[in-house]
């Protein structure tokens, strides 16, 4: 089923091995905030918002350290943000690195997006997150920020500062260790998340620049993206399908436009994800009716309405050619019980 907005599972690496160095049991926090532990070896899965945001709260209450995010950004390797980290180091300058961060940002997170505002006496990052969505916790903000200011210092030179930086979260106890770590006045409880460089520094050339290394890893990063764009679009196919399926079945020309595209361009972008609408439709309604038919609440007429057939029989023929057996007898070898329609 669609996530959502998602996070790339190599965070969760991250706050992991914060934890594990202060030897905090990572994985029961990971099983609390009811990640799926399997996926931690994949460095392509992506996790829930909802679900990394729990586990930061976790985090932050075993460990008693609200700016937790600051430390978790040391423990982020080369690999963690799959090419995206090798693209930069080839970048041409800070400002290009900037500019890559901000285009490719989705790679780590896409409950967010980037602005670079290059200017004549500063150069800024602004963090986008509409209000009327899932949140990002306050540490994964802090985490990015120090993240980015440790990598721009890593390449430019460890004299780097910014000029200054923005959070939107209300300020902790102690602010000195954000002035500290960044070596830059902090701002809290503003309205952007927005971290600032002098143009001077921006326009600096790196020594580590490449320009064929960073278009390959540019190509890297736009197949992946591409993948999940259509991945994404599959999930939102299955979501509109399930809202809508209890009205009547939808053509998949509604549905397209309930997502804002047209016909085409959805046939196009699910074919380049290797399905179709029709196979997405017989995905969704073979997975409901068997959870619909373990449970004998529903009686086989309701489950036939929920599924957007037009009666009981219409259903009944759909459900035998799937299953080789008609959903009564289905029904009948679930624990569950029988069909409270039956006689």
């Amino acid at each position: 089923m669609p996530m959502g907005r998602t996070v790339l599972s190599s965070w969760v690496k991250a706050i992991r091995r914060t934890l594990e160095a202060r030897g905090i049991d990572s994985l029961e926090l990971c099983r609390q905030a009811g990640l799926d532990l399997a996926a931690l070896d994949d460095p392509n899965a992506r996790y829930p918002v909802a679900k990394t945001t729990r586990l930061w709260e976790l985090a932050v209450a075993v460990t008693g350290d609200p700016a937790l995010g600051l430390a978790v950004a040391s423990n982020v390797g080369p690999t963690t943000f799959h090419a995206l980290s090798y693209s930069i180091m080839a970048s041409a300058s800070l400002g290009d690195m900037l500019q890559r961060v901000s285009r490719y940002f989705r790679i780590a997170t896409d409950v967010s997006t980037l602005e670079y505002r290059p200017g004549a006496e500063e150069c800024q990052l602004v963090v986008y997150t509409p209000s009327d969505q899932e949140q990002p916790a306050p540490e994964s903000v802090d985490a990015f920020t120090s993240l980015l200011i440790r990598t721009a210092r890593s390449l430019v030179g460890r004299q780097l500062n910014p000029l200054r930086v923005s959070l939107r979260h209300p300020a902790p106890a102690d602010i000195r260790c954000y002035e500290q770590v960044w070596r830059a006045p902090v701002a809290f409880d503003a309205e952007r998340d927005i971290i600032v460089f002098a143009a001077v520094d921006c326009s600096r050339p790196l020594d580590t620049a490449n320009a064929e290394l960073a278009r390959r890893n540019d190509e890297i990063i736009s197949q992946y993206l591409q993948q999940l764009d259509q991945a994404s679009l599959s999930g939102q196919v299955r979501d509109q399908l399930i809202k809508s399926l209890p009205h009547g079945e939808p053509s998949a020309e509604q549905v397209a436009i309930s997502l804002h595209l047209s016909l085409r361009s959805m046939q196009r972008h699910l074919a380049d994800a290797g399905t179709s609408f029709e196979q997405i439709l017989l995905q969704v309604r073979q997975e409901l009716a068997r959870s619909y038919l373990s449970d004998s609440r529903y009686a086989i007429g309701e489950i036939a309405f929920l599924l957007g057939y037009a009666d009981a029989s219409c259903f009944s023929r759909a459900f035998k050619r799937w299953e080789g057996v008609a959903p009564r007898r289905f029904r009948a070898r679930s624990p569950q019980g029988i069909d409270p329609a039956s006689p």
